[in-house]
């Protein structure tokens, strides 16, 4: 299985990026975790996508806040997906960071998910990956299975309380 590379602008994006490697071993996916600034360490954010697809990585999901060009810089380098996650800020409230990501040039896509949506960003990598392996298809059907579960049941309690 290829795994995902989740990669952080600052260790401040952990708290809110665990929601995210969470997801991925929830889905028995393997991720790498590192942090790498776009402005601080941009040959090193370089050479992490240059090499990912050659290490073995099948999508990269970058973290990061205010300019938040970390996502695109990465995908610059590499022909893997990118999918962006845009941290909350202080001064914007994270709009400073979805809108960085969102306004990639022609030819320089990155997805990107609602700000602070580890979660989001974590099964949009398994379904990328899925697309290549039935086994994690699978889990993603089950997981969606257990959601509309959950939300029937939720109905039957609250048809209950209200008849």
């Amino acid at each position: 299985m290829k795994k995902v590379l989740v990669v952080m602008g600052s260790d401040s994006d952990l708290k809110v990026m665990e929601k995210c490697v969470d997801r991925l071993k929830s889905f028995a996916i393997p991720a790498e975790v590192r942090i790498c600034s776009a402005h601080r360490t941009p040959a090193a954010a370089e050479q992490l996508a240059k090499n990912a697809a050659a290490e073995g990585f099948g999508v990269i999901i970058a973290a990061a806040g205010k300019a938040a060009h970390l996502g695109g810089v990465l995908a610059a380098y590499t022909t893997l997906p990118v999918i962006g996650v845009p941290m909350g800020t202080s001064v914007m409230g994270g709009m400073d960071s979805l809108l960085s990501m969102v306004q990639m040039p022609k030819g320089i896509p990155v997805a990107c998910v609602a700000i602070d949506g580890a979660d989001n960003a974590a099964i949009l990598a398994a379904q990328m990956l899925a697309l290549s392996d039935e086994a994690l298809a699978g889990k993603l059907r089950q997981f969606k299975q257990e959601m509309a579960d959950e939300v029937m049941d939720k109905d039957e309690k609250v048809k209950a309380q209200f008849a």
